[in-house]
């Protein structure tokens, strides 16, 4: 893939399809600006090279222009001289020098669009770059912010875990409270209970051997 091709590819890049398929988006972003930046310097590179070329190419030609132009002059010289075979060999040269000009024409021709292509996409990647640092500042934000209210869920979650475990226990421990209250309840009832008896057996003792006594009945020994 040329340099070109990959420019293209990162300009064209839809950080939010992107982000869908990272595992880690807020890495894969750094990751994307840094291979832009890394790109837009390359790009940079190449542009100033482009340029040099194209500097490089244009000295040249007004050089092998300036050549022609000095072969002509000494064509002239020799017509003037009536030299015609100076004159001839004066002009050949000048004609080679005329097809290199046509040469040099062409390859500025395309060192200049080279150039071109070049600082477009310079500059698309330049723009690129701006809005994703400028989106992924954003999007990094919201992703802390979505972990961080993720975390605090959590937490909420754990903390209700933790009341309603708390509730179940405090439950546990008011129904034992209850259980051991009616237990003592039952017991005090029929600890009651059977003094009450023992009361009542106590009284009709009594009364028995009142009414033994006014019959002039002798009680046993067991009364």
């Amino acid at each position: 893939m040329t340099l070109l091709d990959r420019v293209a590819t990162l300009v064209r890049a839809n950080l939010n399809e992107l982000i869908d398929r990272a595992e880690n988006p807020e890495t894969m972003l750094k990751q994307v600006i840094l291979d832009m930046e890394n790109q837009f310097m390359q790009v940079k590179t190449q542009v100033a090279i482009a340029l040099a070329d194209l500097h490089l190419l244009e000295k040249k030609q007004r050089e092998n222009s300036d050549k022609h132009s000095d072969w002509m002059r000494k064509a002239e010289l020799a017509v003037e001289k009536h030299d015609d075979q100076l004159a001839r060999a004066a002009l050949e040269r000048a004609m080679s020098f005329q097809q290199l000009a046509e040469n040099f024409s062409h390859q500025i021709a395309n060192q200049e669009a080279q150039v071109e292509a070049l600082k477009t996409a310079l500059k698309k990647l330049e723009v690129k770059l701006a809005e994703t640092r400028a989106r992924a500042d954003v999007l990094i934000v919201q992703l802390r912010r979505s972990r961080a209210a993720g975390r605090a869920a959590d937490t909420q979650e754990q903390a209700d875990r933790g009341e309603h475990s708390f509730d179940r226990m405090q439950s546990k421990v008011h129904r034992e409270e209850a259980i051991s209250a009616a237990s003592s309840e039952m017991l005090a009832d029929d600890l009651d209970a059977r003094l009450h008896s023992l009361e009542r057996e106590q009284q009709v003792d009594a009364l028995l051997v009142e009414l033994k006594a006014r019959k002039g009945i002798a009680s046993s020994s067991q009364d």
